[in-house]
């Protein structure tokens, strides 16, 4: 999971418009600290941490602070450290859920945690771990949708793409396949031509995508995702 985080903040940004976005002040901090870098990670997470003391309720500083913690809590149990995994686990999510309260209608903020909870919800133990995930994520990229609906297809190929298979994927993972069924038949039909149309086809056919095939499909690397 942790290597997948680093895809998964670009899928964030991917999905977010190209309106100033506090997310430009820390993502390549973010990307190469979850790359490996844990100089990088520290520069983000003290840039995020330096304006909570300021405003303890900044929904977008809480966002990002809380993937960092999310992605420290994968070294943790990677290292099975059970106890600080799943402490550092709880913060992350306790930061992410507070960033949503705050500001349920910033996609600036419902992006990043809904990728991090989708993504993350493939490598929990159990079925009964991931659909709680799946089901918090998919309520950030549908409002994601919803805020974004009127002008979706003036969107660029990539933020368009993720955000439709994201939500096609996350339906489908969590047992909803008539709305997964409507999502990737859209895909067909207005992402011809790209790597979202194969995946729709693919899924179409058998009912089921692997990982690679649900998301960040052609992503940007980190210097120019969500240009």
């Amino acid at each position: 999971m942790i290597m997948k985080l680093t895809a998964v903040v670009l899928l964030a940004a991917g999905v977010l418009s190209s309106q100033e976005r506090f997310d430009l002040k820390v993502r390549n901090y973010f990307f190469a600290g979850f790359a490996g870098d844990t100089a990088s990670l520290e520069k983000g997470m003290k840039i995020c941490e330096d304006i909570l003391a300021a405003e303890p309720k900044h929904p977008e500083a809480l966002v990002w602070h809380g993937s960092g913690l999310f992605f420290q809590s994968g070294q943790a149990f990677q290292k099975a450290d059970q106890q600080t995994g799943a402490e550092l686990w709880q913060r992350g999510l306790k930061e992410m859920d507070l960033a949503v309260e705050l500001a349920p209608d910033n996609i600036g903020v419902r992006i990043p945690r809904g990728a991090v909870l989708l993504t993350a919800s493939r490598y929990v133990p159990s079925a009964e771990m991931a659909r709680p995930l799946i089901e918090k994520g998919l309520t950030d990229f549908e409002k994601a949708y919803d805020v974004q609906a009127s002008y979706l297809a003036d969107l660029g190929t990539h933020p368009r793409g993720e955000l439709m298979i994201g939500l096609a994927d996350g339906y489908s993972r969590a047992g909803h396949l008539d709305k997964a069924q409507v999502w990737f038949e859209r895909i067909q039909k207005e992402m011809k031509g790209t790597p979202y149309e194969k995946s729709a086809s693919i899924w179409l056919e058998t009912k089921s995508l692997a990982p690679a095939q649900a998301g960040c499909l052609g992503c940007h690397t980190g210097a120019t995702a969500g240009k």
